[in-house]
């Protein structure tokens, strides 16, 4: 496996090279944030989706393609965003006889490196495209006068209301920043609940406090779901974050109490 390769100047493989990918341990953030990796407190998983894959067929001619990857949260390894497009354009000059003989070679391999069965789609760009969409029935958050000059996180500034409420969340304003390069990581959240209603005014500071935050986007979610059944006791909570592409490839990971299904991914408008 190869070195992190995350801040460093890097070469651009020619050939299929597998041992590109480099795993991160999930086990030492989660401790940081009281998260047993044995006995994990929700459900999820982290979806990628790259835009840059191509690989050619026997006759020499070259295939567009996108991806749709499921790495299961419960997997005792992540993958570092950089090894994994390094790994992708190692796959520019290899033959696939079709897209099913490539799933299954990039799927073995991201199982691999994570210790967990890696789920990989694969679809044309003409067919992608449908998938486009926003999110819907949701409150937004963005409008809302908030007054702050919190940058790190702080589960603090988070509050609720004595009434009960089911409702889903969302703001655009998230930022973070990649813990090697410092580089900043945009993305939109969504906080679907049940249980005493969240002032909002308080969960819009909250999120806006991630600004300056060195934080893996995997990391990210899981500090903010720690945070908010710590902090507010919800029956049922969904954290998921659809961070903006960066080389070609978005996270959005997703943590819930409940089992989730992946049947729906959504593609935003940014993305």
């Amino acid at each position: 496996m190869a070195d992190n390769p995350l801040g460093k100047q890097t070469a651009y493989p020619q050939s299929y090279e597998p041992t590109l990918l480099f795993a991160v341990a999930r086990a030492d953030k989660r401790s940081a944030i009281g998260i047993a990796s044995l006995a994990l407190p929700f459900y999820g998983f982290d979806h990628w989706r790259g835009y840059e894959l191509s690989w050619l067929l026997p006759g020499g001619k070259p295939i567009a393609a996108i991806a749709d990857i499921l790495v299961p949260c419960d997997s005792p390894f992540l993958i570092e965003s950089k090894s994994m497009k390094l790994y992708f354009n190692s796959l520019n000059q290899h033959q696939f006889t079709n897209f099913d003989e490539a799933r299954r070679c990039m799927e073995s391999d991201l199982s691999q490196v994570t210790g967990a069965a890696v789920e990989v789609s694969l679809q044309d760009c003409e067919s992608a495209s449908a998938h486009t969409s926003n999110w819907t029935d949701i409150v937004l958050l963005d409008d809302l006068e908030v007054s702050t000059t919190v940058y790190q996180p702080d589960s603090s500034l988070l509050g609720t209301e004595p009434q009960q409420t089911s409702e889903t969340l969302v703001s655009h304003l998230f930022r973070s920043n990649c813990p090697i390069t410092a580089q900043p990581d945009w993305g939109s959240i969504l906080i679907k609940y049940q249980g005493p209603q969240i002032n909002h005014q308080s969960l819009l500071a909250y999120i806006i406090s991630y600004r300056q935050h060195e934080g893996f986007h995997e990391h990210c979610v899981e500090q903010i779901f720690q945070d908010i059944v710590q902090t507010c006791a919800p029956q049922a909570l969904t954290v998921s974050i659809n961070f903006l592409r960066r080389g070609g490839l978005e996270i959005n990971p997703l943590r819930s109490t409940q089992p989730v299904s992946a049947a729906a991914l959504p593609r935003l408008v940014r993305q």
